[in-house]
């Protein structure tokens, strides 16, 4: 006779995997509609003090417990890692607030064709022909979607491209990291960075919610934000790492979607001509994981930016 104790429940990795993953898609989509959605009165520092704020004090409480949690190994890359990811959020933040929300998270979902070229660039690591022709393709797909107008966003679109550097430059950082520390110390790290480089914007002019919904919006961020790390990083236990990477990247499907029925967003030739070629480069530069295990590794396994998708 078995005790409660003594039961299992096995799951079959072919299922789980895809299930954590496309749930963590699905929780950082709606991270990206609830910071659409928040008033203008919102700034970008709030939005973000909000978010990095709410991490750590999560983190705190549930792991501050079992000893020191800020206990790394390289604790000035763990600074630097979040000092980068923070500025990828940020901008990212600024992108989606400016732009709508489709053509945002299509230009940031560049950030692998930059986390490939960084770990050429820092760690020397090897760029194949194919590689270097996906990356060509991602730059390619950014030049389409861009429409060099200032009335069309150009800031917008800049920031979002500069928030996909910043994200590529943190997930390269982050496979460093990740040989000698765990997700919660790499995400605690980018939380306490982030508290850092918000809180004195947000001291100038906080905005605090007044109304009930702006409250549920904000802990949504919060919710949001640590639950698809969360799911996220188990997924990464169940399935490759490029597997991971392909499935995380259907939240730039989910964004879409809900941008262009919920928010109304445009869709143009310039945004399905764009944003196909650079998911489909995406998808292919984390395919060729299979093959090349260091590149890139693990791109999506640690948030980058959110978001976006980067601990």
């Amino acid at each position: 006779m078995q005790t409660p104790n003594s039961k299992h429940i096995k799951i079959d990795a072919a299922v789980a995997g895809p299930l954590l993953m496309l749930s963590a898609a699905l929780l950082f989509t709606l991270l990206n509609v609830t910071i659409k959605s928040l008033g203008p009165s919102f700034r970008v520092w709030d939005i973000g003090f909000y978010r990095f704020s709410g991490g750590l004090v999560m983190i705190l409480v549930v792991f501050g417990r079992y000893g020191n949690p800020f206990k790394g190994n390289d604790v000035r890359l763990l600074l630097i890692r979040g000092c980068t990811g923070s500025v990828a959020f940020i901008c990212v933040v600024t992108a989606i607030r400016m732009l709508p929300v489709s053509t945002a998270m299509v230009i940031f979902y560049s950030f692998p064709a930059f986390a490939a070229m960084f770990s050429f660039l820092l760690y020397r690591e090897t760029l194949s022909k194919v590689h270097l022709l996906c990356i060509a393709g991602v730059m390619i797909g950014v030049s389409v979607l861009f429409d060099f107008q200032l009335a069309g966003g150009l800031l917008g679109q800049a920031m979002a491209l500069i928030g996909a550097a910043f994200a590529g430059l943190t997930v390269t950082l982050i496979r460093e990291l990740r040989q000698k520390n765990g997700p919660v110390v790499i995400y605690l790290y980018f939380c306490t960075m982030g508290v850092l480089v918000t809180l004195p914007k947000f001291l100038q002019q906080p905005t605090l919610p007044t109304t009930p919904s702006e409250y549920v919006m904000v802990l949504g961020i919060v919710f949001f934000s640590l639950s698809a790390q969360l799911l996220m990083n188990q997924g990464f236990f169940y399935c490759r790492g490029w597997e991971g990477g392909v499935l995380m990247s259907s939240e730039v499907i989910f964004t879409a979607l809900v941008g262009i029925l919920y928010f109304e967003d445009p869709a143009t030739w310039r945004f399905w001509t764009g944003g196909l070629l650079i998911l489909i480069c995406v998808i292919a530069m984390n395919r060729l994981q299979a093959g090349h295990g260091k590149i890139g590794e693990n791109m999506f396994a640690s948030e980058p930016t959110h978001g976006s998708n980067s601990n």
